[in-house]
């Protein structure tokens, strides 16, 4: 399985475990959650960019 593959599958479990035990998508949502949000979706990208650039190597 690549890197970038297990990733990936880090990524979705996370945003599965965050709507569903950390109410993110909720209707009371704030500024937290939000950041939250944003903060794992920019340690996917780099995740992803360090996988990416360790398989061409």
């Amino acid at each position: 399985m690549n890197k970038s593959t297990i990733v990936i599958i880090i990524y979705i479990i996370g945003l599965i475990f965050g709507a569903l035990f950390l109410k993110i998508w909720s209707a009371d949502t704030n500024i937290y959650k939000g950041l939250l949000g944003l903060g794992w979706t920019a340690l996917f990208l780099i995740g992803l960019f360090f996988a990416d650039k360790h398989e061409k190597s």
